[in-house]
C-alpha cells in the first residue's frame, strides 16, 4: 500500500513568525534525517527603510503556495513541509518568509527548500511597497530578472 500523499503546510498571516515552534513541528519523526530551512527577513536597505508592506490576494495566494508545496512533495519524497509568508508592514529585521523542508536525506530537503524559495520569489501573489523613514511611500518593488533565472532552472532538472 502506498503512503499517503503529504500535505504541506501553509499560512499566510500578519504576526511574527516563530522559527522555533517551525523547526519543531517538522523534526519530531523518527523518520526525519534532516530538515533545512530558510528564514527571509526585512533588510533596512542602507538605513532608509522604516517597514516594507506586503500585500497579497488573499485565498489566491494560499493556493498557489500550497499548489507549489505539493509539486516540491511530489518532486522529492519529503516527510514534512512547511510555508509561512508574512503580510502588512513588516520591520527591519522582522521575518517575512519561512520556509522548512524535511527529509530522510538531507539532499531531498536542501533541493526542495530551494524550489520553493525560487518559486515564491517568482510567482506567489505577493506586492512588495516601501515605507521610508523620510515619510515618503515608495513604487511597487519589481521582481528581478535573477529571480526568474533561478526559478527557470527547475524546469531543466
Amino acid at each position: 500500500m502506498a503512503p499517503e500523499p503529504l500535505v504541506p503546510f501553509v499560512r499566510i498571516l500578519a504576526g511574527r513568525i516563530d522559527m522555533a515552534a517551525e523547526i519543531a513541528a517538522l523534526s519530531g519523526s523518527g523518520a526525519v534525517g534532516g530538515v533545512v530551512t530558510f528564514s527571509g527577513y526585512c533588510r533596512d536597505e542602507g538605513g532608509r527603510l522604516e517597514a516594507l508592506e506586503l500585500e497579497h490576494y488573499p485565498g489566491m495566494a494560499e493556493r498557489e503556495i500550497e499548489r507549489i508545496a505539493a509539486q516540491a512533495a511530489e518532486r522529492w519524497p519529503l516527510i514534512g513541509c512547511r510555508v509561512l509568508h508574512r503580510f502588512g508592514l513588516v520591520k527591519p529585521g522582522e521575518e517575512i518568509v519561512f520556509v522548512g523542508c524535511a527529509s530522510a536525506h538531507r539532499q531531498a530537503a536542501f533541493e526542495a527548500a530551494s524550489f520553493l524559495m525560487d518559486y515564491l520569489k517568482t510567482r506567489a501573489p505577493f506586492w512588495k511597497r516601501e515605507h521610508l523613514k523620510d515619510g515618503t511611500t515608495g513604487g511597487w518593488v519589481e521582481s528581478k530578472d535573477t529571480d526568474s533565472a533561478a526559478a527557470d532552472r527547475w524546469h531543466r532538472l
